[in-house]
């Protein structure tokens, strides 16, 4: 099958291509470039573009079978400060893709969504039938695609698969792509930079939340595991199945202690940090109960806190420019 991977050049979405690669499908990236890199795209065939740039995308859907949409705007407080970028890019961006796939005939997509759709749970871990509720711009975005994709499966048959996803982490065993954001924002990253003194000292945004140490519990999955129940959701889609909604995590959440406590234990070296004022609206604990994704697609998450560490670690290593970023 022909997969055209929007966002390929990104940190999931390289990751993914690389999955779908090994499972014998033919990838072609298609990416603007704005917060992804060129050298994520090493080996395959990429396409710079806009999702905003049908004729570009015409061009490229004629070619394929199916679509993974990983590209979008990803920062929960800039979405804040400025919604309408994410607005734009996430829903106009989004909205343009799918009416150009749906004239190209292209009715299958694997839409890369994420747990910030169920805003502040009352229950954890989270199902996926509790209200979507989100409670940020970016959260916002992502449930209108949603609903988007909803609307057209039930108008004109285009199959889906949402994956909302909790807290991608880690890097490829090989060590050559991995966790690359500018700017950086994810606790994992930040936390080495710290212990490796290329980074200032970590931040710890509350430390009274009524958890066992105090600090955010989080669901950390590895990116690797997140990449193949991609390629998993591809499978189901072509094997005539109908779209579906699901939560992808470990079903285990980590508190902000115990990733600094790993990060010390991978590293051999302590992480200089400070506890700080807690974010708005940041949950005490977000964890998935992953039940459905197993039950469905028959896909467990593989990799612990450790390998998620040990492997982000080898990459940072590997890529001394990125510490330093």
């Amino acid at each position: 099958m022909v997969v055209l991977v929007i966002g390929g050049a990104g940190y999931i979405g390289s990751h993914t291509a690389r999955a779908l690669k090994r499972a014998g499908h033919e990838v072609i990236i298609f990416d603007n470039l704005s917060t992804g890199y060129e050298f994520f795209a090493k080996g395959f065939e990429l396409v710079k573009g806009d999702v905003l740039d049908a004729k570009t995308l015409a061009g490229v859907l004629s070619r394929v079978d199916a679509i993974m949409h990983f590209a979008a705007s990803a920062y929960v407080g800039e979405s804040v400060k400025n919604p309408r970028k994410y607005f734009h890019n996430n829903v106009e961006g989004g909205l343009s893709l799918l009416n150009a796939a749906l004239d190209a005939g292209v009715k299958k997509i694997v839409f890369s969504s994420t747990c910030a759709v169920y805003g502040e749970p009352a229950k954890v871990p989270i199902e996926e039938n509790i209200p979507r509720q989100p409670v940020n711009p970016y959260g916002m975005s992502k449930l209108f695609f949603e609903l988007a994709l909803e609307s057209y499966d039930r108008a004109y048959d285009f199959r889906y698969a949402s994956l909302r996803y909790f807290n991608a982490a880690g890097a490829d065993e090989s060590g050559e792509i991995g966790e690359l954001h500018e700017p950086e924002t994810h606790l994992i990253p930040l936390a080495l930079g710290a212990a490796a003194g290329t980074m200032p000292p970590l931040q710890i945004f509350g430390s009274d939340y009524p958890t066992p140490d105090g600090t955010c519990v989080r669901d950390y999955i590895h990116v690797n595991d997140l990449a193949s129940v991609h390629v998993k959701a591809l499978e189901h889609l072509s094997a005539g199945k109908p779209s579906f909604a699901v939560n992808v995590g470990t079903g285990k959440g980590a508190s902000v202690q115990e990733v600094i406590s790993m990060v010390e234990k991978v590293t051999g070296k302590s992480v200089p940090h400070k506890k700080v004022a807690r974010r708005a609206g940041d949950p005490p604990a977000l964890v998935a109960n992953p039940g459905k994704a197993q039950q469905l697609l028959g896909w467990k998450a593989a990799r612990g806190l450790e390998e998620i560490v040990s492997t982000a670690w080898n990459w940072m290593q590997k890529q001394p420019q990125v510490a330093t970023r």
